[in-house]
């Protein structure tokens, strides 16, 4: 499948920016797949307003793959979502591993509907270059990409600038989620992609939790002999939109509108520290990121949206200390928060 084939609508949309919430997992007590509050979870991002979903990534798990939830978590997403909207919708399902299990996730993803794969490479560690760009040739020939430079906190491989300018070459690829959450490694993406002439064909989305509003408001200025080329992040795939959505796409659209001007709200530019900080508790970040997904399910359960704060590994769960600073940050920035949105449509999205 060439992004060509994408849909025009959604293709245009991915293009353009949006916001895509990276999808989590609703499990029971026993640690198996809870249908009603995964599909109430779909509901909610749709109606809050998300341009599309990202299913099968980090935040979702990837060990749902070890488990064979892999293909039944794409499909109860695909499905729900056109049960629930006609309205376009951008669909991005997690790829992972080697190559021979990457382009088989690849065609899984690409038969059930999805438009696009986000291609983790935390499986080619002990990899070279140019072993990963044959890897990423490999799965782009059977969808449309979108590279993911995952911090290595969590798994992720650090590149280099000409690593993403050879990526950025590869036909097939249609925006990269930049997420090292490191402002050096992320200036290495985006001058590799202008290196290849690609700014135009590759939409560059944020994945940094840490700086999610500047990244989606400011200008970055990259030089080649004397020639500057301006540019954008143009939307935000992030696991920290799995939670507080409906006030993520308000903040997004205000973003958006301050781009291309002379000047920033003073106010908008020190929100993003306020989101980072409760980005700081939701992610964990006292504690090396070892209880992010735990820390958005918190949220979640609080909300109603999910049962409770089970993960597939029963080690994984909220660290020492971090359940106080979900309710510190609950508390200083209540007016951040949906629950009144969701508290609104529970029952809706639940039935």
């Amino acid at each position: 499948m060439h992004h060509s084939q994408i849909n025009s609508e959604i293709r245009k949309l991915i293009a353009d920016g949006t916001v895509l919430p990276a999808h989590p997992l609703a499990l029971t007590a026993e640690r198996q797949l809870d249908k009603k509050h995964q599909r109430a979870l779909t509901r909610y991002y749709i109606e809050a307003g998300s341009g599309g979903l990202a299913v099968g990534v980090h935040t979702t798990q990837f060990a749902i793959r070890d488990v064979g939830l892999y293909r039944p978590v794409l499909e109860l997403a695909a499905e729900t979502a056109a049960n629930w909207t006609k309205r376009p919708l951008a669909l991005v399902a997690g790829i992972a591993g080697p190559t021979r299990q990457a382009t088989a996730e690849a065609r899984t993803a690409r038969d059930i509907g999805y438009h696009a794969g986000l291609l983790s490479l935390a499986a080619m560690k002990r990899a070279s270059e140019d072993e990963i760009i044959a890897h990423c040739a490999a799965v782009a020939a059977e969808i449309p990409l979108v590279g993911f430079y995952l911090q290595p906190a969590v798994g992720g491989v650090v590149l280099s600038s000409r690593f993403w300018q050879r990526f950025a070459s590869i036909d097939n690829v249609i925006a990269i989620k930049i997420a090292p959450f490191n402002r050096y490694r992320t200036l290495d993406v985006l001058r590799g992609v202008a290196a290849a002439g690609a700014l135009d064909r590759v939409a560059l989305y944020t994945g940094n939790d840490d700086h999610i509003l500047l990244d989606l408001m400011l200008p970055f200025d990259l030089r080649d002999n004397g020639v500057t080329t301006r540019t954008y992040f143009k939307g935000g795939l992030l696991g920290h939109w799995s939670v507080w959505t409906a006030s993520a796409i308000k903040q997004f659209e205000r973003c958006k509108a301050a781009r291309h001007k002379d000047s920033v709200p003073a106010d908008l530019l020190a929100l993003d520290a306020r989101v980072t900080d409760c980005n700081s508790a939701f992610f964990d970040v006292a504690n090396d990121f070892h209880g992010c997904i735990a820390g958005c399910h918190e949220v979640l359960r609080r909300q109603g949206l999910m049962q409770g704060l089970w993960c597939l590994d029963p080690n994984e769960g909220l660290s020492p200390g971090q359940k106080d600073e979900i309710e510190r940050v609950y508390r200083e920035h209540s007016d951040l928060s949906d629950d009144a949105f969701v508290a609104a449509n529970l029952d809706k999205w639940l039935a």
